[in-house]
């Protein structure tokens, strides 16, 4: 899959990337919504039956109708939280979007859409869920150890759906959920390539390395070798998260979304004395901070580098609440010591970009890049 990616990535650019993205989300919905449906059937479109058989079979019994299984730390439940909402502001993949609309009222209508499938997806999630727990774990053709139940699904916890969907829909559905599990992975490590490949090419070597002077071809040139580079980092740590919730990993990833370029944007859009030395720094120390807690977590410095258990650094599973506080004073701070020229221009062109970023008047058009 990594190397499909890359090659994908590096051949077909933002519109291979598009259309790959465009179709799974078609057939993950599809797929999703079948499934539900078909878990809803077995159960005679009762969740009441559902949830008092998932209860029944799970060794955590009503425990499992509390919120908070992932993370038993009260802290880490509210730095999750965080991630998880915030994080999604400050996706890449996603910001990036924004760039290749026509103009800011299809980029409204762009999130009101999306916006709307993603919450319709979540709800989808729930009922699969406890259709994984109850059709699942009872059945002894997806355990190693059938005695064991959930804890002893064949191939690990993140394929409770791709078993799910042989349960309910057959071998043939089977095939069409792994299908659109590969689909997916596809389509979210391209866009997450493109995004760092972008941000390579255009925002480091061409705006900052080369001050605006960077010709055409070289700025390509970096993209494919960056794509190349992030493909293989990719491939290098997929292999070593091998064994990891993917759930869980998600909140990591959200965390460092969060504490970098959500702080950043929340305050552009929302402090008159943000200026561009604040965002950097402040930016920079959020990203630092939540990238150090994430690999001193006990998720990543025992679970994937082996050290013994109880040894890690930082305690907390998810480190959103303490790099996110970090960014927002970072910024705050190095905003407020900015007394420069540039300083000033920053504060002076906030009203006309408030007015922008509240009406769309003025808004520019699709970017060329």
């Amino acid at each position: 899959v990594g190397f499909l990616m890359i090659i994908y990535v590096t051949f077909g650019g933002m519109v291979a990337t598009t259309w790959v993205q465009i179709i799974k989300a078609i057939l993950l919905l599809a797929g999703a919504s079948f499934m539900a449906l078909m878990v809803l059937v077995k159960f005679g479109f009762s969740l009441d039956s559902l949830f008092k058989a998932s209860i029944a079979i799970h060794p955590k019994k009503e425990a499992i109708m509390s919120p908070g299984g992932l993370v038993s730390n009260p802290v880490s439940a509210v730095s999750l939280g965080l991630a998880l909402m915030f994080g999604t502001a400050g996706l890449p993949h996603i910001l990036m979007r924004f760039f290749t609309v026509a103009n800011a009222k299809d980029a409204r209508k762009s999130v009101f859409y999306a916006t709307g499938f993603i919450g319709y997806f979540y709800i989808l999630t729930f009922i699969i869920g406890f259709g994984a727990i109850a059709l699942v774990a009872t059945n002894p053709d997806y355990l190693t150890d059938a005695a064991k139940g959930l804890s002893a699904i064949r191939g690990g916890s993140n394929m409770a759906a791709i078993h799910l969907s042989d349960a309910v829909g057959g071998h043939l559905f089977l095939g069409f959920i792994s299908a659109v599990a590969f689909a997916t992975i596809l389509a979210v490590v391209s866009g997450l390539t493109l995004s760092g490949a972008s941000a390579v090419s255009h925002d480091l070597y061409a705006t900052v390395i080369k001050d605006g002077k960077a010709n055409e071809q070289d700025e390509i040139r970096v993209s494919k070798i960056t794509t190349v580079v992030l493909g293989l980092i990719a491939i290098w740590l997929g292999i070593k998260f091998e064994n990891s919730n993917v759930a869980f990993m998600v909140g990591l990833a959200f965390a460092i979304a969060a504490s970098c370029n959500f702080p950043v944007l929340l305050m552009s859009l929302m402090w008159k004395g943000m200026t561009t030395r604040g965002a950097v720094i402040g930016g920079f120390l959020g990203l630092i901070s939540a990238a150090l807690g994430v690999i001193f977590s006990p998720a990543v410095w025992e679970a994937v580098l082996g050290n013994a258990k109880g040894s890690a650094p930082f305690p907390y599973s998810n480190p959103a609440l303490f790099s996110m506080t970090i960014a927002f004073v970072g910024i705050w701070i190095f905003s407020k010591l900015d007394n420069s020229a540039r300083a000033k221009l920053d504060r002076e062109g906030f009203d006309p970009q408030y007015v922008r970023s509240q009406t769309g008047i003025g808004a520019a058009g699709a970017s060329s890049h």
